[in-house]
């Protein structure tokens, strides 16, 4: 089904033009939002009072002849993993069902401060444990493509409800792959910038892997965001001093004579021989634009999966630990049970991982140094169906684990991306993933960019949703 909607950019332009007021834009958001979500389940809370009064101030500033905001009067959903000020943040938890966020976290100050208007709270698995879209207290959030598939997750709300049309764009959060993951099977463009571009606070229960990014349906509407969220702010410890790139204007960057390297597996990996087809065939496709292709036949050496499960699942346990010691009942039994294996290790064992962690980021950076992007399948698989926490060909592999491709870029922290680059025979998208070197997303952006336009997906909507 072909048709089109609107951009960020093109609501926001129209908007500032006059052509349609925000509380019009607003109002048609907030309905396709009450009409899917019995469909879709994507939203923890909505937010409709919120999204009205940000849009009558962001129509009143431009009646008062304001200069508008770079997100004026344009609808967004922010993740349930990010504060909201006064609005109800659960982590997808029981265990958190009335909690209420206190002050807002830094990328939601600055999307508000930019005149966006929010819509609701997007669905997350319980405290962003697990791949897929479902938690003990909203339940299963499903894929627009086809509602017997997951969305993925962890940021699960988010895609599906941007690739149904509810927002343009949405906040989500990356601590293993949960927003480039979804966004792979939901026909997305998701980014998770350098590690600590995007300014996290409070601390997240992951502080050293845990990335707050943009989803969207065009490069250059992610690139819009992440140029509004990103930036210094001193109560983060991590977060990268200095000017912000020009995200947009590097997608008008030439790609010609860019070097990309290609690896299937990284190693180790085992996917879908479709998923394979698919993204080789979108890899061969920068050849055509000018890009030399550079076979990474031996990927990146040995999964680095123990590593990344030993930090993320032990910062994760450490916050919860009371309620596992006295309430486990409240939380999902899958995320208990990754939670007591990563409390189960000994101090040593856990710092013998920490100082792996180093090296393995070291030999990746030394690794990508003759190359400017990494490009891999995005996830082994397209979406399969809800109700199950691990694809069943990977039954070796755990909640997170099964994703093999995105984690091991969490761990050194660098930017990584998902495009959208087709669709397998069922008529599910299929992801590529996009990794350049250390503080280079603006490489990420031309090369998606260039793609974009040579092979546009963002008219190709899930049918049945269109319209």
């Amino acid at each position: 089904m072909l048709n089109e909607f609107p951009t960020a950019i093109a609501l926001r332009d129209a908007i500032v033009g006059k052509e349609i007021s925000a509380v019009e834009v607003a109002r048609q958001s907030l309905e396709r939002q009450n009409a899917l979500e019995p469909l879709l389940n994507c939203f923890s809370t909505t937010t409709p009072e919120m999204a009205l009064a940000s849009a009558e101030s962001a129509d009143q500033a431009l009646r008062r002849g304001e200069a508008p905001g770079a997100l004026h009067g344009v609808p967004i959903s922010v993740k349930d993993l990010i504060a909201v000020g006064g609005v109800r943040q659960t982590f997808g938890s029981r265990s958190m069902a009335n909690n209420v966020a206190q002050a807002d976290a830094p990328a939601v100050a600055r999307v508000k401060a930019a005149g966006a208007c929010i819509v609701g709270i997007t669905t997350t698995s319980e405290f962003g444990c697990k791949a897929v879209g479902d938690s003990p207290l909203t339940g299963i959030t499903r894929n627009p493509w086809n509602t017997a598939k997951t969305p993925g997750g962890s940021s699960c709300g988010a895609a599906a409800s941007v690739a149904a049309g509810v927002t343009p764009f949405a906040l989500g959060t990356d601590g293993g792959g949960s927003i480039r993951e979804p966004s792979s099977l939901t026909g997305l463009f998701g980014i998770k910038a350098q590690f600590g571009r995007v300014p996290v606070f409070p601390a997240s229960a992951t502080p050293t892997l845990g990335h707050v990014g943009p989803l969207a349906r065009s490069v250059r509407d992610a690139a819009l965001l992440l140029s509004v969220v990103a930036g210094h702010d001193p109560r983060d410890p991590f977060s990268v001093a200095g000017d912000v790139p020009d995200f947009l204007g590097a997608c008008d960057l030439p790609v010609k004579g860019m070097r990309l390297a290609w690896s299937p597996t990284l190693g180790y990996a085992k996917p879908d021989a479709e998923v394979v087809r698919i993204t080789e065939a979108a890899v061969m496709k920068f050849r055509t634009l000018g890009c030399e292709i550079i076979d990474l036949a031996d990927g990146i050496g040995n999964d680095p999966a123990d590593l990344w499960m030993a930090e993320f699942y032990a910062g994760v346990g450490t916050r919860l630990n009371d309620t596992l010691r006295n309430r486990s009942e409240l939380l999902d039994p899958a995320v208990v049970a990754m939670l007591d294996k990563a409390l189960d290790q000994t101090l040593f064992d856990y710092y013998s991982k920490v100082f792996a962690r180093y090296q393995f980021r070291e030999k990746i950076r030394a690794l990508f140094e003759p190359f400017d992007l990494l490009l891999t399948p995005t996830a082994p698989v397209a979406a399969f169906d809800v109700g199950v926490d691990v694809p069943p060909q990977f039954a070796d592999r755990n909640v997170c684990s099964w994703q093999y491709y995105t984690y091991p870029f969490n761990l050194t922290g660098q930017p990584a991306a998902s495009l959208p680059v087709g669709f397998t025979s069922a008529g599910l998208p299929v992801g590529l993933q996009l990794v350049a070197r250390i503080n280079r997303e603006s490489d990420i952006f031309r090369a998606a960019a260039a793609f974009e336009a040579a092979y546009p997906w963002a008219g190709i909507l899930p049918p049945g949703i269109a319209g």
